[in-house]
Parts: C-alpha cells; structure tokens; sequence
C-alpha cells in the first residue's frame, strides 16, 4: 500500500519560487482575433470558464480578460459574433400551463393586452394555443381566443428594455424577451422546432424563453464568481466569464427546441431576479466576443458530438490522465493555488504536485524533485518590476474592453 505524506504548503514554496523564476520569461500572449467569424463549435470545443479562485487573483494583479481566458484555454482565440436569439428551456416550468403579465403591457394573439392582466396559453393538440386573458393571476376571464402563434411577446422585442416590459410568470420570476409554448404534433410532424419553441417531449409541455444573448447573459449567475469583485479589483475576471458563458451558450445544441436551460446542468440562470450592474457592466463590455478553438485546438467531445459541459482546469485533466486517486500523486491535499510571480498555479498531492503553465502545460512534480533546496539566488531574487507578458501593459485587448485588437484573418 502506497503510503502518503503530510507536508505543509510552506515546505514546497521555495521550490516553487524557482520554478516560477525559470518560467516568468517564457510565457507568451494569444494572439485576439477580433476579426475572426464566430462559427458553431460543437464538435471541438469543451467548455473551459475561467478557475474563480485564479481568475480572482490574476485581475487583482493586473491580468486582462483575455489573458485570463488564455490560462484556461492557451489554443483558444478570440472572435466576435452578431446580436443572436437564444432558446432556454425554463426546467421548473415543465408540464404548467404559461401565464405571464407585464407592467408596461404585452401582445398575445396578435392583441395587445393591457398593463398588470395576465395571459394564459395552453398547447394545442393541432399546433398552436388557446389565450385566455383575466383580469390578474386568477381573476376573471376577460376574453379568449386561439392563436397559431403559441408566444407572449415584449410591447418591444428590442433588447436592453426597461423592466416594466419583461414577462412575469405568475408565482414566478420575469424574463426579458419572449416566453411561448407548442404542441407535441408540431414538434413531431416535423415543423421547425427551434424555431416555434417549447415543445412538449413524452407528453410534457415545456416554456422556453426566448432572448437576445446579451439580455441572457444579464440574468446568468457568473460560474462561480461574484459581482462585488469589481468593487476588489478584479473586474476583468467577471469579464473573463463573460465571454465564457457567452461561448458557452452559442455552442449549446441540448434540445431540438432549444439550445440550452436554465439549471446548472446548462448554465445557471435566474432571468431577471438577481441582474446585478457590476455584471451587466462586465457583459456589456465584451458584447459580442466570444472564444472559439485556434487551428491547433483538439479538445474532445462527448459520444453525441457535444462538447463535455463541465469546466475542467488543466491540472484535473492531467490528474485524471495520470489515474486520479490511484496515480502515484495520491489524492488532493487542497484547492488550487496561483505560483509565485503569478507564473502559473498549482495543487499539492500526497505524494507530489500538478504545475500547470501556459507555456509547459500540465506536469507532475514528485516530492524527490520538490523537497531539494532551491538555488540560493533564484530564492532570494525579487519578483521583476517590469510588466508581466501578457498584462494590460502589454497584451492585445479585446473590443469593448480596451484598446481594440489586432486584427488577425480568419483562417
């Protein structure tokens, strides 16, 4: 039996602060494509958001987004795409009939239905819905009718609207956009499902919610970060996962009605209810810019085509490569860490330590190598004034978050 060793984080830094020496000078910038067309990456891309604990510490140093997205994905680069709809599947909203009202009003049926009553829709068998309009959630029926378009529509499809035109669900949260339903027939005779939406699937009716992707992203929880980090510095983090989570979404293909959902097993999102400024300033500046594979990426996929949705860092894929828990590393000692000069991060193992850096990858170091004393000079050397490569006083930046980038043709 392989038997483990306890050892203090203190005990390797020296080794590190070397280790972080030798590389300091070796990492290099991606290179941002602002020019490059956005495509759909569904059969090369697995989703890489941005370590939070990393992301966190390396906007406080000074990284730019971009540079932050680079140490998730070092093949990626940077393209830009036109404003596009989204179609969420509202997950809680299985199997109820849709009823929503807004304050500023809204159109059902082709009728516009006046500020505070409520429109209720409900599939029918032959495509299409019945509307029946009530005073308020439960009032009286004020008037009904059937309408081949199964939608509750905005006063004003336009995006960034004000609140007193987002769809309230009765007992529920608003939405920007629109929210619609459709029946199983028209799913099943071949109709255009993503185009009319929520569909019912095995006799179940579902609401999709259909948005603008910038208006998406303002209600989408921040993989992990929080908004009060622009308040500690660290603001290009939240703009780092912005350009993720809008990847993220544009690349999803989970329903033949819609491309994604609002549960964690898509991305998380809220529709309006927790909408933060600090976020949606983080949205904003990077609207339209998304990640997508450089020519040399291979990133796997899953037995549908899909890519994995899970976020997995660089040290995790190389600690399940190797075996995981029955490698010779042994098992996780705690989180991962950023390297001295901020040259890259590492985890601490029983037996060893993951070092991932943009310009080496993913290596194991054993404690034989880690445990030797580091040279005397490296040790005592100061970390380098000048800028890191790659810092906002170096690198590129993408549109809306600086500087524009240079432009680099579509291959």
């Amino acid at each position: 039996m392989r038997r483990g060793i306890s050892i203090g984080a203190t005990m390797v830094i020296p080794v590190l602060i070397g280790l972080a020496a030798m590389i300091a000078g070796t990492t290099q910038p991606i290179e941002w494509s602002s020019a490059a067309p956005y495509r759909a990456l569904s059969d090369t891309q697995v989703r890489r958001d941005p370590n939070p604990v990393v992301a966190f510490e390396s906007a406080r140093m000074g990284w730019t987004a971009q540079r932050i997205l680079e140490q998730s994905d070092p093949e990626a680069v940077l393209a830009t795409t036109e404003p596009t709809p989204v179609d969420v599947r509202l997950v809680e909203r299985d199997g109820f009939t849709l009823a929503a009202h807004a304050a500023g009003g809204l159109w059902a049926a082709g009728r516009l239905v006046e500020p505070g009553r409520v429109a209720y829709l409900t599939p029918l068998p032959e495509g299409g819905a019945t509307v029946v309009v009530t005073s308020g959630c439960g009032g009286h029926v004020l008037w009904q009718a059937q309408t081949d378009d199964p939608w509750i529509h905005p006063v004003d499809p336009r995006p960034n609207r004000p609140g007193a035109e987002h769809l309230t669900v009765c007992d529920g949260p608003a939405y920007r956009g629109s929210l619609g339903i459709i029946t199983e027939q028209n799913a099943v005779t071949g109709q255009n499902a993503v185009t009319e939406n929520a569909v019912t699937e095995n006799g179940v009716v579902h609401t999709v919610n259909r948005v603008n992707v910038e208006d998406y992203l303002l209600g989408v929880v921040p993989g992990g970060m929080r908004a009060e980090w622009a308040d500690q510095g660290a603001a290009e983090a939240l703009r780092a996962q912005a350009i993720a989570a809008r990847s993220y979404v544009l690349d999803e293909r989970r329903y033949s009605y819609a491309q994604t959902c609002d549960t964690s097993d898509c991305q998380e999102y809220l529709g309006t209810t927790k909408e933060d400024p600090r976020w949606a300033a983080a949205v904003e500046s990077t609207a339209g810019i998304v990640l997508v594979p450089g020519p040399h990426h291979r990133a796997p996929s899953d037995e549908s085509g899909h890519r994995a949705s899970e976020a997995v860092s660089a040290i995790e894929a190389e600690y399940r490569r190797i075996g995981g828990p029955n490698s010779a590393v042994g098992t996780p000692l705690g989180p991962e860490m950023i390297l001295p000069q901020h040259a890259g991060t590492y985890r601490l193992y029983t037996n060893g330590v993951i070092v991932a850096t943009p310009a080496l990858g993913a290596q194991v170091v054993d404690f034989t190598t880690v445990l030797q004393p580091a040279p005397q000079s490296l040790e005592d050397q100061p970390a380098p004034e000048a800028a890191l490569p790659g810092s906002a006083a170096h690198a590129p930046t993408p549109p809306g978050v600086a500087a524009a980038a240079t432009a680099v043709p579509a291959q």
